[in-house]
C-alpha cells in the first residue's frame, strides 16, 4: 500500500469525526456498549539482543470489538485485531520484504466508578492469546538460509481505563495496562533450510508486557496513539539434531501506532 493509499485512507477515517453527535449512552464516562470496528497504522520493531537480530517496519491492521454492559456498572468487552507487514531483517546478514503478521484476541472484565462528576475510572481484567509469524525463507546479503517462525502468547491483561470529559461531548480517555505472561511456544521450522535440522518447539515460561493509549472520544468516534511492549526471557532447550540445542533468545517488541475506531 502506498502512502499517498494510506493517508487517504486516514483522511476518510477522520473526517466525519468532526461532525459526530451521537452516542449509544447519553453519559460519555460511562463504557460504552455494541459493536466496534477501526483501522491501524503502526511501527513494529524486534529485538533480540544477545545475538544482535533486529526486525523492524510498518505494519497496516483492523481492530474489532464487543462491549457488554450490565447492572450495576459492569462490562464484559472480546476484542481482536490482524496487523500485516512486510518487515526488514538484520542478523544473519540482512533481508527484505519479510512476510509478518499478528493476531490478537482478549476477552475481559470490568467495573465503571465515578469518583467525580466528570471522572470515571474503568479497572478490567481477562485473557489474551497473541500469535505470530514472521516468515524469513530465503538467503540473507551473507548466504544464510531463514526459516518460518510461529509465537503463541497467553496472558492475563490488568488494567486501567479512565475517562474525562471535556466539554460535554469530547472526552479524553488514557488506559494503561500490565500484561502477566502465562506462557509462550516458539515454534521455529528449521526443516526450512535445508541442513537437516528438525523443528524445534520451545516453552517460555517468563516475561511481561505493557500498554498505553490515549484516545479521544466523540460521538461514535475515537481515534488516538498508542504502543505495545513485550519482554520475553529466553526458552528452554530442545535437540534439533546433530548434537544441536534450539532456544529461543531473549527478546523485546515495541509497536507504537494510531487507530481510527467506530462503535455502532
Amino acid at each position: 500500500m502506498s502512502k499517498a493509499l494510506v493517508t487517504a485512507a486516514i483522511l476518510v477515517f477522520i473526517s466525519p469525526v468532526a461532525s459526530a453527535q451521537t452516542s449509544a449512552s447519553a453519559d460519555p464516562l460511562v463504557t460504552q456498549p455494541g459493536w466496534e470496528v477501526g483501522g491501524q497504522l503502526s511501527d513494529y520493531r524486534y529485538e533480540e539482543p544477545s545475538l544482535g537480530v533486529k526486525i523492524w517496519g510498518g505494519r497496516v491492521g483492523v481492530t474489532g470489538a464487543y462491549t457488554y454492559t450490565g447492572a450495576g456498572q459492569w462490562f464484559f468487552k472480546v476484542d481482536g485485531r490482524y496487523a500485516y507487514g512486510s518487515l526488514k531483517y538484520q542478523g544473519a546478514g540482512t533481508l527484505d520484504s519479510v512476510p509478518d503478521s499478528i493476531l490478537e484476541t482478549r476477552g475481559v472484565f470490568g467495573k465503571d466508578y465515578f469518583p467525580r462528576s466528570d471522572v470515571s475510572l474503568s479497572p478490567f481484567a481477562g485473557l489474551g492469546y497473541r500469535y505470530l509469524y514472521n516468515d524469513l525463507r530465503g538467503t540473507s546479503s551473507t548466504g544464510a538460509v531463514g526459516y518460518r517462525r510461529y509465537s503463541n502468547y497467553w496472558y492475563v491483561p490488568l488494567g486501567l481505563t479512565s475517562r474525562i470529559n471535556v466539554n460535554g461531548q469530547w472526552v479524553i480517555a488514557p488506559t494503561i495496562e500490565y500484561d502477566y505472561f502465562i506462557s509462550g511456544t516458539q515454534i521455529s521450522q528449521l526443516t526450512d533450510t535445508g541442513l537437516g535440522y528438525s523443528d524445534a518447539t520451545n516453552t517460555q515460561d517468563n516475561g511481561y508486557g505493557y500498554r498505553l493509549s490515549v484516545f479521544a472520544e466523540v460521538g461514535s468516534w475515537a481515534f488516538g496513539p498508542w504502543m505495545n511492549y513485550w519482554s520475553i526471557e529466553d526458552s528452554d532447550i530442545v535437540p534439533v539434531g546433530f548434537g544441536f540445542g534450539a532456544r529461543e533468545p531473549k527478546n523485546e517488541t515495541r509497536e507504537y501506532g494510531l487507530e481510527v475506531k467506530y462503535r455502532f
